[in-house]
């Protein structure tokens, strides 16, 4: 099975460089270049498919000084929910339990969507697929987005259009999730839904944030470095674990 997963990955790399050849990696940030003083408390339920603890401390450190939060995917809700301690405004989109379940997929796991960002009222939580999801109808623009959908090539493709046509203003900020296998490893068939779905001339404010598996649009001047597969570690994360009933 690992020989699979290694084959299928080095056919979507050639299938990605083939169009891409000059773009291989996206240059990388560390969080220090985001925030200086960089410290975060988060919650996380440590549970399949979540997100790492710096994915949802990136989204916290990115939601400072922003007034508006919109996310593609919500599985159990914790993206959403961390980023509401930092943003009133906080809006999610995902499918509904109906269309999960006809999906094919057990029923167990429709429920448990958004069974931690259901629990804040202020969560704005809309039901609907995002391929036809009118999001022209939702007539806003939003500081801070977030894409976690189905990570597929097509999809990826398609929530990142939708949310360059319709979502973003001047100053907005785009995250992706699941840009990476792990913080060292590219997932390219998603990688190529970003640059695919996306206006060319975007590609120049696309960055990987280090220790995470996210890729991110910004504009600014950063500090950055060539990506690696291997790495050596520049500085180690203290983690302070607390049990919340």
């Amino acid at each position: 099975m690992l020989n699979l997963v290694l084959n299928e990955r080095e056919v979507r790399q050639k299938e990605f460089l083939k169009k891409y050849a000059q773009l291989e990696t996206l240059p990388q940030i560390n969080l220090l270049d985001l925030s200086e003083d960089f410290e975060e408390s988060i919650d996380i339920c440590f549970l399949d498919g979540a997100s790492l603890p710096t994915d949802l401390a990136l989204l916290k450190t990115l939601a400072k000084g922003k007034k508006s939060y919109f996310e593609i995917g919500t599985w159990r809700g914790e993206s959403v929910w961390n980023v509401a301690k930092v943003i009133d405004d906080c809006t999610t989109l995902n499918l509904s339990k109906e269309e999960i379940i006809n999906l094919g997929i057990d029923k167990k796991y429709a429920e448990l969507h958004g069974i931690v960002s259901r629990r804040n009222p202020e969560i704005l939580h809309l039901e609907g697929n995002s391929k036809t999801f009118d999001f022209s109808g939702l007539h806003k623009k939003y500081d801070l987005i977030f894409i976690d959908g189905d990570h597929s090539y097509e999809m990826v493709k398609n929530d990142t259009e939708k949310v360059f046509g319709n979502l973003i203003h001047e100053n907005s900020v785009v995250v992706w999730h699941d840009y990476a296998f792990n913080p060292e490893k590219i997932r390219y068939e998603v990688f190529q839904g970003i640059l695919d779905g996306m206006p060319k001339d975007f590609h120049q404010n696309l960055y990987h944030v280090q220790n995470s598996l996210c890729a991110v649009f910004m504009k600014g001047d950063f500090k950055t470095k060539k990506f690696q597969s291997l790495n050596e570690p520049e500085f180690l994360f203290e983690v302070n674990l607390t049990i919340k009933k």
